[in-house]
């Protein structure tokens, strides 16, 4: 999400920051020590960052979180935004009522429109561009681009708020009512020709609009579910997104779960998602596999059941490369090492190797330009903590002196970067740092 000058936010939430949360920063800045004192700087710089800057509460208990520079809050970077503070919400029941406040709005949002990416704090009819065609049948809508990421997300933090507090009170009605409706999207959406989904933008830029009447282009029933746009809000090449399908497996199987009387007892909602979860698991492993350039077997970006395949992959997650870490397979798949080496080689076009950077980049960004997203996640898929600490040591080398992680970065010139505020990635340096000390949370 790349944003122009006008598109700006200048207001900033300003949340005072928890005793556990100064004393966790702490704790990472002991472990740092001298020899990592500049990760720690970078850490507490983007942990504090998220709490002081984007988290508005409401009095009905609920959270809205600005996504950075842009005023809206979107399911899946509200998500990211918060996860890491999952680590301390066991010891610290009011992180805890923070995350479940999230989880609340985000399926109060997607009962309101399952299909919109992001959404406003108040029904003002603020959006992104007033003149987009869709079903813009509520004010509350900032963007009306439909991407599976963004109903898998919330039942993600659902679900390892659960597991990593034994908390269960946001598993309420709005939680029912959010669940039903994702399963009605992808479901439908499996046939997408039956779909009332439409978005057409007047741009010139082809990634901001679906072709074809704003149906996207065509595809053929595979299992998976269509998604219209990428978690980079780009359009699809090929509209089965396959890191987007691969997520929808897992959390599936998280539904499967809470529904079937682990926390909630509804057996037809149980079975909806295993169906959904084995469909969908079965259309990528018959339909999602191609060969690199050396014959290898791999997983596509993206395809669309009618023999069309995209080989690449992009830095916004889910991505290919992130399928351990959303846990959809094991780091040692064979065929997940095969589509990681292809991913992280001039085979991808959005691979890039510079001066100080090299890594995988975005369509959604100039060429040339590695994200720190990207890095983080091809640090946390890794068994190697040498090749972990390099990557710490790239990202904060390369922040142009702000102690925060940018969107995009020139991979020969450091100071050309991408987005000031950027939340998400902020968030997602603070994990790898976690993880590199082995403190992970649940899922």
């Amino acid at each position: 999400m790349y944003i122009p000058q006008n598109k700006e936010v200048e207001f900033m939430a300003t949340t005072a920051i928890p005793k556990s949360v100064s004393d966790f920063m702490q704790h990472i800045t002991d472990l740092c020590g001298t020899e990592h004192a500049a990760w720690a700087e970078n850490f507490n710089a983007c942990f504090a960052n998220t709490l002081t800057t984007t988290v508005k509460r409401h009095d009905d208990g609920t959270i809205f979180l600005l996504t950075g520079d842009i005023p809206a809050m979107w399911l899946r970077d509200s998500t990211a935004q918060l996860r890491p503070y999952l680590a301390l919400a066991v010891e610290d029941s009011d992180i805890a009522s923070l995350i479940a406040g999230l989880i609340r709005q985000q399926f109060r949002f997607i009962t309101i429109d399952p299909y919109a990416n992001a959404f406003n704090e108040e029904p003002n009819g603020a959006s992104w561009d007033k003149d987009d065609q869709s079903d813009f049948s509520s004010p509350w809508l900032w963007e009306r681009k439909y991407e599976v990421d963004s109903l898998c997300y919330p039942i993600q933090l659902a679900w390892m708020l659960y597991a990593n507090t034994g908390n269960t009170d946001h598993f309420d009605a709005e939680f029912i009512a959010g669940v039903k409706k994702i399963l009605d999207v992808f479901e439908t959406e499996q046939h997408h020709e039956r779909s009332p989904y439409f978005f057409i933008r007047d741009t010139d830029i082809p990634t901001e609009s679906l072709s074809n009447d704003g149906k996207g282009s065509p595809v053929a029933y595979t299992g998976m579910t269509w998604s219209g746009f990428r978690p980079s809000d780009d359009a699809c090449t090929y509209h089965y997104l396959v890191p987007s399908n691969m997520f929808a497996a897992v959390v599936m199987g998280y539904l499967e779960r809470i529904f079937s009387g682990e926390i909630l007892d509804d057996a037809d909602i149980a079975a909806r998602a295993g169906e959904l979860r084995r469909t969908i698991t079965e259309g990528i492993e018959n339909h999602a596999k191609t060969t690199n350039r050396n014959g290898e077997t791999i997983y596509a970006f993206e395809t669309d059941g009618l023999g069309h395949v995209n080989v690449m992959d992009d830095s916004n997650v889910p991505s290919l490369m992130a399928a351990p870490y959303l846990g959809y397979c094991a780091p040692d798949d064979p065929t997940y090492l095969a589509t990681r080496r292809t991913l992280l080689s001039d085979e991808n076009p959005y691979y890039y190797e510079g001066k100080y950077l090299k890594g995988i980049g975005s369509p959604h960004t100039p060429p040339r330009y590695v994200w720190p997203i990207a890095l983080s996640i091809e640090a946390m898929t890794s068994d190697n903590k040498d090749f972990k600490a390099h990557i710490l040591d790239r990202l904060v080398t390369t922040d142009a002196g702000t102690h925060l992680m940018h969107e995009g970065i020139d991979v020969d010139d450091p100071t050309k970067y991408t987005r000031e505020w950027f939340s998400w990635s902020n968030m997602m340096f603070c994990e790898l740092v976690m993880d590199y000390f082995d403190i992970r949370v649940k899922h």
